[in-house]
């Protein structure tokens, strides 16, 4: 009989839903208005990060007269109002999330995004599918530090290395990774180098169940509870 995963952690934006595109625009719009253009070098200070985080270094690179809190403020409200016109499930994430739903494997919503584009998407993609959503508000440190999800896991009374992540960006990777979870990782914007722990797919539509067993084997073999 396969292991099943005592639960799937997933990220959101890029993950779930097209979203990680929309936070680019949102953020290459906003340094344009502040007069820098958004490169490569910027993305790992964007892709994968909280509003603070991304707002902190348009403040530090634009030597803008606004404050990191105003700027945070513009991309939050800017990021929602994209998020509500457009948000879309990425390819194989509802028959995922319909599978482990049918197997009653317990799933989490792991985001470093705030609360109110969460509770969007959540509207859109279904708030059902999640045992339990964190957001950015909901730890002290977000990603790539380990909080989310170990908070995630200590939330479903699991051990994170009995647990599989699913993530898009190299930050949420990293998150994941030090929390000790097995992490499937679909690459959406930049690459995610691999690692031991780290299986990388194409897309969400070549992911399955007995897939992600497979991933949890290893991990229990690896890291036995």
């Amino acid at each position: 009989m396969p292991v099943l995963p005592a639960a799937v952690l997933f990220d959101m934006d890029g993950t779930l839903v097209d979203t990680e595109r929309l936070w680019l625009r949102t953020t290459a719009e906003l340094a344009a208005d502040l007069g820098h253009t958004l490169t490569e070098e910027d993305l790992p200070e964007v892709l994968g990060r909280a509003v603070d985080h991304t707002a902190a270094h348009l403040c530090r690179i634009t030597r803008t007269s606004l404050t990191a809190d105003a700027l945070a403020e513009i991309l939050s409200d800017t990021f929602s109002g994209k998020v509500a016109a457009e948000v879309v499930p990425q390819p194989g994430a509802l028959a995922l999330l319909a599978e482990l739903s049918e197997a009653a494997v317990p799933t989490a919503l792991v985001s470093a995004s705030p609360r109110r584009v969460v509770d969007l998407v959540l509207g859109s993609l279904g708030a059902h599918w999640f045992t339990v959503t964190l957001a950015a508000e909901d730890t002290e440190r977000t990603k790539p530090d380990p909080a989310p999800y170990l908070a995630a896991a200590d939330r479903l009374g699991l051990d994170p290395a009995a647990c599989v992540a699913v993530e898009d960006s190299p930050t949420g990777v990293a998150s994941a990774h030090a929390a000790g979870c097995s992490v499937l990782a679909v690459p959406s914007t930049v690459p995610i180098a691999e690692a031991d722990r780290i299986t990388l797919l194409d897309s969400l539509e070549q992911a399955d169940l007995a897939l992600l067993s497979t991933l949890t084997v290893a991990t229990t073999l690896k890291f036995p509870l």
